[in-house]
This record gives C-alpha cells, structure tokens and sequence, in this order.
C-alpha cells in the first residue's frame, strides 16, 4: 500500500518484516516507520538483527514474511535509487587497489551523477588532499569517511548508516554528530544505528529498539529514558555521626523505600520523593549534607531494556549470580525487612525489568532469555534468531 501521508515519499515502513534462515530466525514480526525530519537509532544487542533488517530496507536480502517501502515503493522498484536513498553498511566494500575518488567515480557513473559532486562529497567528508591513494592504505576512520562519502554522493533524501562512527577519533565522531544532524534538519529520513548510547543520546531524537528481532521500542529518546530507567535520589549524613545513617536507612525502609549504599558513603534511595525523604530525615532528627536527584542515562535505559536479549555473555557477569526474590514457602519469604544497606553492584550492573514486563512473552519463534528473571519455560524450544547468521547483528 503506498503511503499517503506528507513526507510519505521521504519515510521507510516496515510491516510484519520477518527474515528465516533455515530453522534460524533473525527478526520476527517487525513493524516501525521511519520519519524525516528528526534523526532516528536503531539500537539492540549484537545478533538482534539491526543488520539483517537494514539489508532488507535496501533489497540486499528479501524478507520470508512482510514488507518494507520507502517512500511507498520497495527499494528495488525505486527509480535511479542511488539518487533518492544513500546507505553505508560495510566501511570495507571498497576495491582497495582503487583511489577514494576513483571508487567515488565509478559509484557516480553508474548512477548519472556528475564528477564534479565526487569531489565535493571529499570535502564533505575531509578526504580531498588523500583523494588519490588507494584505499587499502586507509585506517578505519578513513575508511568509514569514504563510506559516508558514497553515501552522500546523489544527495539523497534517504539515509542509512550502520555504525558510521566505528573507528573515529573524538574529532570525527563530533564531525559525524553534527552531520546527521545537519541532513535531518533539512528534512532529509535518517537512520543511524550504533552501540555508542554515550552518542545516541547526543545525536538521535528518536529511537527504535529491538532484541533478537523483535521490536522492544519506538519512541523518543526522552520517552524511552523515563520509561525504562528507575530514578534515585543520592543522600548524604554527616559521615562523623554512622548513627544517623542508620537511623534514616531505617527510616526510609519504613515508608517503603529501597536503600543501597554507595563507594562514598552515600546512600542511593529508590521508591520515595525527595520531599518525602527530607520529611523523614526531618522527623528522625537527622541532618543531611546532601539530597539530589538522580537521572538515568539512556546506557542504563537501554542495558536494563535489552539485559534479557544479550545472548553472549561473559562467566563473570554479576548478573549470572543474581538470585530471583523469594516465593512463598520458601526460607525467609515474608520476613520483615532489616535496616541492612546494601552495596551498590559494580558499574556496568543494572536492575531488571519492572515486574511483570516480558518484551518476548507470546512471540511466536521466541523464548525468553536464560537468567533468573526469566520464567520458566512452558513449551519446547522454538527456533531462535541467530548470531551467528550473515549479516545478523
């Protein structure tokens, strides 16, 4: 069905897309659009088929099930589409025995594109005094820039760059921000994948999430950070006085808040407001030399969404130790909580999913992921996308 609305010829649409290897599925029933305007990631765990699925987008791959159009029309029947879609998937498909502009050259040829736009992209990109050197030569911050050259060269409306940040300095990875951001000003569809969230959440206004090929969010970066995060509040006691830090943990875990205790001393409260916390401090007599808030990142929005998608995963993980909360019958279930501050987990640990959230349940094709958030099984194991397929990442 072709897409009717305003920037419909600018916007990709997938529909049901689905992509089977054999008994391997790489993504599952996945349905998002794309709008221009605004700079959209595309972000999941390796092998949740972000790769597959922008292979799909351009034609490389033709989906089992479902569909997907830009601008209403699948890629293949787009005419002269180097002209209205640019993509950078793989940095290295390049001949390294050609110069950057004569790889460019020959990009241009085929599509109609005048010579003079070649050179105009390597200043875009910051490759014109090494035009002339063969691209084998190149780092692979070079190469990535000859990568967005080509795709840059028929102007396109349409953009699509996986991992275009991969092996550049600092300087390059600014360039790129501010590039993206540029082409989406100008109304052009961007679509950027990444596993820097440190850069997402400076670059993309939008995202969409998947894990192992199924779609897990789509929504503002805003959005998704508040959605997927718990906020805490950092409070601090005079460190002279240990008392009055156990009479306030006592306190808090009273009114139904959660306390871990922090490197520093500090103590990361969860579960109340910080006029709620000043109020019991107040009561319990005790002086605060700090009450801040704390906001999550879109890292640990993203990490405590995905945790249960990452299918590799190192033996020493603390979260592989992590034990399930009590059920009832067993040994201290329904005992009364005891002022006992916790130490806050190493960096790099982040809290399960709220209760009751399964972004897998009733996927056909899908089970949740091993760990002690996931219940058990209730049926045979069913074919699971894999990571180790081509292009599957």
């Amino acid at each position: 069905m072709r897409t009717t609305c305003r920037w419909g010829w600018r916007m990709i649409e997938a529909v049901g897309l689905t992509k089977r290897y054999g008994a391997k599925t790489a993504v599952y029933n996945l349905s998002f659009q794309v709008r221009p305007g605004v700079v959209t990631g595309f972000l999941g765990p390796n092998g949740s088929g972000k790769s597959t699925t922008m292979r799909m987008i351009l034609g490389l791959d033709m989906p089992s099930a479902g569909h997907v159009t830009i601008g209403g029309h699948p890629f293949r029947q787009l005419p002269n589409a180097p002209r209205q879609v640019g993509a950078l998937l793989d940095a290295k498909a390049v001949h390294g025995g050609r110069s950057a502009r004569s790889h460019l050259l020959s990009l241009a040829q085929l599509a109609g594109i005048p010579a003079q736009r070649v050179d105009e992209v390597l200043g875009v990109v910051g490759l014109q005094d090494v035009a002339k050197r063969r691209s084998k030569g190149f780092s692979l911050g070079m190469g990535q820039r000859l990568g967005i050259a080509a795709a840059l060269l028929g102007d396109p409306q349409v953009l699509l760059f996986d991992e275009p940040v991969n092996g550049l300095d600092p300087e390059g990875i600014l360039w790129v921000r501010n590039l993206m951001k540029k082409l989406a000003a100008e109304g052009r569809t961007v679509f950027v994948s990444s596993h820097l969230m440190s850069e997402m959440a400076l670059t993309a206004d939008h995202l969409i999430v998947i894990g192992r090929g199924q779609l897990l969010a789509d929504m503002s970066v805003t959005d998704f950070i508040s959605a997927n995060s718990a906020d805490f509040a950092r409070v601090r006691t005079p460190g002279t006085d240990p008392g009055q830090r156990e009479k306030l943990t006592a306190a808090i875990m009273e009114a139904g808040g959660q306390v871990l205790s922090e490197p520093d001393g500090a103590l990361r409260v969860t579960g109340l407001p910080l006029p709620r916390i000043s109020d019991l401090a107040h009561d319990a007599d005790v002086r605060l030399w700090e009450l801040s808030p704390h906001q999550a990142s879109l890292e640990e929005a993203y990490m405590r969404l995905t945790q249960g998608a990452v299918d590799y995963r190192s033996t020493d993980d603390r979260l592989a130790h992590l034990q399930p909360p009590l059920q009832p019958g067993q040994p201290g279930y329904g005992m009364p909580p005891q002022p006992v501050v916790q130490e806050v987990p190493q960096q790099g640990w982040y809290a399960p999913p709220p209760p009751g959230q399964n972004p897998y349940a009733g996927a056909p094709g899908q089970q949740p992921a091993p760990g002690p958030y996931a219940p058990p099984a209730q049926q045979p194991a069913a074919p699971q996308p894999s990571d180790t397929t081509k292009d599957a990442r």
